[in-house]
């Protein structure tokens, strides 16, 4: 019988040599990676409704000031809408987590899917992080403006994203892109962090 066992590859798998030496040879001023597979699922529900079960099945409590998030128990809650929230889990745990949320919406009004396929997420820390990201996204992201805790659904290099101050698992940013778009996103990555590699020995800057 022939084998018909694939390997799963990440949206940036191919790019995972690139960024790791980008981060290297920025020498602690950005550290680019991809963060692969981790578990997205999308929640829409009134909070008026089931909002208590679903909270208590997260062990966390939902978000319901704009543009922010909550993380624990493992997890990362992030506000998307007045009745829309993704829950950001461990890779490998979107079957389970989108069960539990299932089991705790019940017969109520609510929709839980599991977006984890749509995205992939890039993690983009480092001292000079902020100072990437602001090429190319036209938010304040100033520490006071947007700090951890804080995310929103924004562009960055004419790419939807959804971008979120994390403290996990360093302090610095989740970018969370549609994986049609993180090559083009990666590559924008990549060429704008040239702008912050050690000049050459020699070279007068």
């Amino acid at each position: 019988m022939a084998d018909t066992t694939t390997t799963r590859r990440s949206p940036l798998a191919h790019a995972a040599q690139r960024l790791a030496a980008a981060t290297h040879d920025c020498d602690g001023a950005l550290i680019l990676a991809e963060l692969p597979f981790l578990a997205q699922v999308n929640v829409r529900l009134d909070p008026k409704g089931p909002a208590d079960a679903v909270e208590l099945a997260l062990g966390i409590p939902l978000p319901l000031t704009p543009n922010t998030s909550v993380r624990g128990a493992g997890l990362t809650a992030l506000w998307l809408g007045p009745e829309e929230w993704l829950i950001v889990g461990p890779a490998g745990t979107q079957a389970d987590l989108e069960a539990r949320l299932r089991s705790a919406v019940g017969e109520q009004h609510a929709a839980v899917t599991d977006v984890s396929a749509q995205r992939t997420t890039l993690l983009v820390a480092g001292d000079r992080a902020r100072d990437l990201l602001a090429h190319g996204c036209s938010l304040d992201l100033h520490p006071r403006a947007f700090g951890p805790g804080r995310c929103a659904q924004t562009t960055l290099a004419r790419a939807q994203v959804v971008l979120v101050a994390s403290e996990e698992p360093e302090p610095g940013f989740w970018v969370l892109v549609r994986s049609s778009f993180a090559g083009y996103l990666a590559e924008w990555l990549l060429d704008a962090a040239t702008e912050y590699l050690p000049a050459p020995a020699g070279e007068i800057t």
